[in-house]
């Protein structure tokens, strides 16, 4: 788990050391254990390291393999590293270093770009070839590792941050109104190439792409759900469902224990999480230690949910623990939290994941984490009203987008204004695709592969990297995805949903987890603006710098001030901070 930087140019000027020195050094704290810049004319690589697995320096990157010509930066983990090295070997490969890293090299010569359908992991890495001057970009099947893109006339950089890519240089700040679209409407997920800057692309999941010395490129989609019942699956009763969940995800868990360092859990006590803590347990982790966050509450609602994640933690024996945020803590952390932010993004639990990883960062530097189970199988509220709905796109965007196309037309300045209705035209081309039989299966698809890599993936990666932390996500296994996308919706939807899943957790944990009200990440005084936080928002939006940028019309900012507890989405988020992080997002990066 590190961060990478780099430039490549077509017209065969040399790469910029100054601009590759900057990219890096702002990936800093996602590699705090190393850094290294490669410079071979046109091609600059530059990587921070975070030691997991092989920790010598015969792993460090870039890593170049002189014999191959082969020269790679990589962000990640792959799991099934001492297996595909075993078969490398076989084949004649010999190695110099004991990590993953350098498989993924021996991977692309031997297999070329299929080398990726073999990779079960998260990764996304750049790899340049001496002889032919080819480079190739990949990334994992949902994004959980980051990669962005900024083109200029000939020349590309890349890094895993898009801070990163601005600490560089020569990048197009201007707003693009597309992704400001989505980040208004689709809950602040900006689906790639697009991100709120017209300079900046996002590379997309499940993708490798292969660039020719001169520029001319050819990527190949090498991975996407099946959302399908195969042959043989309508014999299956619902305690078969069961226990392949169950086998399956005991398989993903045990996957994501590979590491030269100890790995422990983020525990927020619901079902997920607890799942992955008993099963570390069954599969004999000693020492296991656990971490869970809350708030201070607010408006009279609750902001943690220790009760579970204490009860979790005393039945397995972990070493536990629990931090409590006080207001003036959640304050304090606010800059920090949003300065880590790849994109801005308006879920509250951004800053309980922030300051969670800072606390754990001090004890260990790998976790597993429950994120992708509700897109995964179906947790959240709005898919059982897409059961026999006539309208799935009006019932999804209903329940999910934040405000319509033409609500948004009285919030936005003109000049920022998409000229269509981007975001539902996106759900109803996904929706409308082939491969997903239900209106379920086509949200849950929508959702695992768009929504989640621009939510919840990002959101865990950017802040436990913030603080050298790697999060690895037992759920989103692609195995497992497979897996649950062939289950009937209605095994899914059972029990409040995640039914399915519930009943593989009843074979491990304690009830009183599983048949609990489920919770989420709350940060009541993010919801309910108020005092000090009214405040700070409202210094952000009528700043000279917000004035002049003009996104928002007065008099909706004037509303949202005057009463923001009257401005809550579909989604329980304050529109009033969904305005507020976008503008101190710009400003705390000189948008």
């Amino acid at each position: 788990m590190c961060g990478l930087s780099g430039e490549i140019n077509f017209d065969g000027k040399p790469a910029d050391a100054g601009a590759l020195q900057r990219m890096t050094e702002a990936l800093a704290p996602r590699g705090p254990d190393g850094v290294g810049v490669v410079l071979r004319g046109p091609v600059g690589l530059g990587h921070r390291r975070l030691k997991i697995i092989d920790l010598s320096e015969k792993a460090q990157q870039p890593m170049a393999d002189a014999d191959l010509g082969i020269t790679l930066a990589f962000n990640g983990c792959i799991y099934n590293y001492p297996e595909l090295r075993e078969e490398l070997i076989g084949l004649g490969y010999r190695f110099f270093s004991h990590g993953d890293t350098e498989v993924i090299i021996k991977a692309w010569h031997a297999w070329g770009d299929r080398c990726v359908d073999r990779f079960l992991g998260m990764f996304a890495f750049v790899l340049h070839e001496r002889d032919s001057g080819r480079l190739v970009i990949a990334r994992d099947r949902f994004g959980i590792k980051p990669l962005y893109l900024a083109e200029s006339g000939k020349r590309l950089r890349f890094a895993s941050t898009l801070p990163a890519l601005l600490a560089a240089g020569d990048v197009d700040t201007s707003i693009d109104p597309v992704g400001l679209h989505h980040y208004m409407t689709f809950h602040a997920v900006v689906p790639p190439p697009h991100t709120l800057l017209k300079g900046v692309k996002k590379f997309p999941p499940a993708t490798i792409r292969v660039i020719e010395a001169d520029g001319r490129s050819t990527d190949r989609l090498y991975w996407e759900p099946d959302m399908t019942r195969h042959a043989g699956d309508a014999r299956l009763t619902a305690e078969d469902w069961r226990d392949r969940v169950l086998d399956s995800v005991r398989t993903a868990v045990k996957r994501r224990m590979v590491a030269d360092v100890p790995v422990g859990v983020l525990l927020s006590g619901g079902v997920d999480s607890s799942l992955v803590v008993g099963l570390l347990a069954e599969l004999g982790q000693t020492d296991l230690m656990t971490f869970s966050v809350g708030f201070e509450a607010a408006n009279g609602e609750q902001g943690d949910e220790f009760v579970y994640s204490d009860l979790i933690a005393k039945y397995y024996g972990t070493k536990h623990h629990q931090i409590f945020v006080p207001h003036d803590r959640l304050m304090e952390a606010l800059p920090g939290t949003i300065g880590a932010m790849s994109e801005p993004m308006v879920s509250y639990d951004n800053v309980g994941f922030y300051l969670l990883s800072q606390e754990v960062s001090k004890h260990i530097k790998v976790v597993q984490s429950g994120q992708g189970a509700d897109e995964i199988f179906a947790g959240y509220h709005w898919y059982p009203p897409l059961v026999g709905a006539a309208d799935p796109v009006e019932t999804y965007a209903k329940a999910f987008f934040d405000r319509s196309h033409e609500t948004l037309k009285t919030q936005l300045n003109g000049d920022w204004m998409a000229d269509t209705d981007v975001s539902r035209a996106l759900v109803e081309a996904h929706f409308a695709r082939p491969g997903a039989e239900t209106p379920v299966d086509k949200a849950l698809r929508l959702d695992s592969q768009v929504m989640l890599v621009d939510d919840p993936v990002k959101r865990v990666d950017n802040m436990t990297m913030a603080w050298g932390l790697e999060a690895r996500v037992p759920f989103l296994d692609h195995e497992l995805v497979e897996l649950a996308g062939r289950i009937p919706p209605e095994h899914k939807l059972a029990q409040g949903g995640k039914g399915v899943l519930k009943e593989a957790a009843r074979q491990v944990i304690p009830a009183e987890v599983i048949d609990r009200k489920k919770g989420y990440f709350p940060v009541p005084a993010l919801k309910y603006i108020q005092g000090p936080y009214l405040a700070l928002v409202r210094d952000a939006l009528t700043s000279q710098a917000a004035r002049e940028r003009g996104l928002f019309q007065p008099t909706y900012l004037e509303r949202l001030f005057e009463n923001p507890t009257d401005h809550i989405t579909p989604l329980r988020g304050s529109e009033l901070w969904q305005a507020a992080v976008l503008e101190m997002w710009m400003q705390q990066h000189g948008v």
